[in-house]
């Protein structure tokens, strides 16, 4: 049932937004680099990797250079026009074909790069590969600024693998073991208010069930999380 879902959705969402889709493809394709999408490499269901299509909003070489595969606040690498589409969710829409293609589905877990991947746990990866990856889920709804959590950290890359990813970890799992057609609905909802109100923390009464964040996030993050 969630696969007919996501293509109704998806199906809709493409000719709802196509009047949005062809302006930001034309700025992008005559402003910072010229590049329009970015494919990215991302481990998908059973551990199968995909290439995920996202509005290009950083400078082409950004892996090499700076904090890597890690998105800082304040990120140098982002271009003008990627800051709007980052902030506004716009550079996510193009996996709505990655959805019709059955890589993903529009509520799961967020699909990692391989090396991101390689820091969660067992337990969690095995978990992870028994669903579809999502556009959206729980972790990307908690995360929806995961840049303001490493924000004046002296090393960003530590503090995510010390205590971004175990709280990603219990999160994913959670999903995995809670997941229904209801929970699918909520988050569908809880992600579309928080685009729309990025500061509300309605997410907190929606999902009252979710492991608890540890004091060290609880300090970091600026979303009301």
């Amino acid at each position: 049932m969630q696969r007919i879902l996501d293509i109704i959705f998806s199906l809709s969402a493409i000719l709802l937004l196509a009047p949005l889709l062809v302006p930001v493809i034309v700025i992008l394709r005559f402003t910072g680099e010229g590049e329009v999408f970015y494919v990215q490499n991302r481990v998908g269901m059973g551990g199968r990797n995909f290439g995920l299509l996202k509005f290009a909003t950083m400078l082409k070489d950004s892996p090499n250079i700076g904090s890597g595969e890690i998105t800082i606040s304040g990120d140098p690498r982002v271009l003008p026009f990627g800051k709007i589409l980052r902030k506004s969710k716009l550079n996510e829409l193009p996996q709505i074909w990655n959805i019709l293609a059955g890589h993903m589905s529009i509520v799961g877990p967020r699909p990692m790069v391989p090396n991101t991947f390689s820091m969660y746990s067992q337990k969690a990866k095995l978990e992870l590969n028994k669903v579809c990856p999502g556009l959206t889920g729980i972790g990307s709804i908690v995360f929806r600024d995961e840049e303001s959590f490493l924000t004046n950290k002296s090393d960003p890359e530590d503090f995510y693998k010390k205590h971004i990813i175990p709280y990603k970890n219990e999160i994913e799992i959670w999903y995995v073991k809670n997941q229904s057609l209801y929970l699918y609905g909520k988050i569908i909802f809880v992600t579309a208010w928080v685009v729309l109100f990025p500061n509300s923390n309605l997410f907190n009464k929606f999902f009252t069930n979710l492991p608890e964040m540890p004091k060290e996030l609880l300090s970091s993050g600026t979303s009301g999380c």
